[in-house]
């Protein structure tokens, strides 16, 4: 009996797996098919071309390496300062008596859970009136804005189930506030740390709604928004269109990978707390 249930669990994921990686390994595929094969025989028809010409396009004449660019500006500054500051505020918030910080939390995750469709207007507006709109500071701002909350709620669940005895030994040693903070926290957060930061590089990367509410030039939009004026510039030649979102696909894919291992032991510790 278990090992019947056994297989028809390791089936049913198998179908499930293949029902996920179906539609991606069709954009593939279709990405290298050439224009006139699909134009014959239509985009849901087997491959019988085989062409990498279609990278080059949407890389070059696509502009994908100017958005790859400009999506890295943004994704790699914003994780770092999100990050950074939710780990200093989470430390202050879980290791010392703060005033109302209770509210403090719970008024920073309740932030998270306003629909971004009513910010739009008020956000730009606001972008227009300080002088960064259509810059890449602004995306950047707005994205560790609204990311800060919910880094610092999950980095205070961590370090407030961390024993107070490594603290205690660590001051009785004569480390002061930075130095607990910096060789004592943040290496015991780190799993938590990875997985935030693969996440949040996710979001941040491939995020649509505020590149296109505050920035507004073509050369300053990151990799989503340049996959739109793909569509509108390759409005047929959907093997570009595909190859374009291989390449888009590729970094938040690298660094999934690279730290798949903090990411997952991070969620299995966050499970047991």
């Amino acid at each position: 009996m278990n090992k019947l249930r056994t297989g028809a669990f390791h089936t049913g994921m198998v179908l499930l797996s293949l029902l996920w990686l179906g539609p991606v390994l069709w954009v593939v595929v279709m990405s290298t098919r050439s224009f006139d094969d699909i134009a014959a025989h239509g985009v849901g028809s087997l491959p019988r071309s085989f062409t990498l010409d279609t990278y080059r396009q949407a890389w070059t004449d696509g502009g994908e390496l100017r958005a790859l660019i400009n999506s890295m500006l943004v994704a790699v500054p914003s994780v770092a300062l999100s990050l950074g500051l939710a780990a200093m505020a989470a430390f202050a918030l879980s290791r010392f008596r703060i005033p109302g910080r209770r509210t403090i939390l719970l008024l920073m995750l309740a932030g998270n859970l306003l629909p971004p469709q009513i910010l739009l207007i008020p956000v730009a507006k606001f972008s227009e009136l300080t002088g960064l709109y259509d810059t890449l500071w602004a995306l950047i701002a707005v994205q560790v804005g609204f990311g800060l909350g919910f880094y610092t709620f999950v980095l205070h669940g961590f370090m407030r189930d961390l024993p107070g005895e490594i603290q205690e030994a660590a001051t009785i040693d004569g480390a002061g506030t930075a130095q607990i903070f910096t060789r004592v926290m943040l290496p015991l957060t780190r799993p938590a740390l990875a997985a935030l930061g693969a996440l949040s590089f996710t979001w941040i990367f491939n995020d649509l709604l505020w590149a296109i509410t505050v920035l507004r030039t073509d050369d300053n939009m990151p990799v989503t928004p340049a996959l739109l004026a793909l569509q509108g510039q390759f409005v047929s030649s959907w093997n570009v269109i595909a190859a374009g979102t291989v390449i888009a696909a590729v970094p938040t894919v690298a660094v999934f990978l690279r730290f798949q291992r903090h990411f997952v032991s991070g969620l299995a510790l966050g499970a047991v707390k």
